[in-house]
């Protein structure tokens, strides 16, 4: 998860929880922004929501994309 560690050691941060009405979310934020939140699909494992968030965290740092599965487009 080399994108999450990155992240990290930038000074970021990640967080696991209930965010609005989603009960489950990953959620990353650099020092200005969040720049990922993603929700926990019913039967996902915990280790393949920490990869989903790795990879929307190096969308970010590739494209400048930013996911936001709990506000929408």
């Amino acid at each position: 998860m080399k994108h999450l560690e990155t992240l990290i050691q930038d000074g970021g941060d990640i967080s696991i929880g209930p965010i609005g009405g989603a009960p489950c979310v990953a959620a990353a934020a650099d020092a200005h922004n969040a720049i990922a939140m993603i929700v926990r699909n019913e039967g996902e494992t915990l280790g393949a929501l920490l990869r989903r968030l790795d990879r929307a965290v190096g969308r970010f740092y590739d494209h400048d994309e930013i996911t936001d599965e709990i506000n929408g487009p």
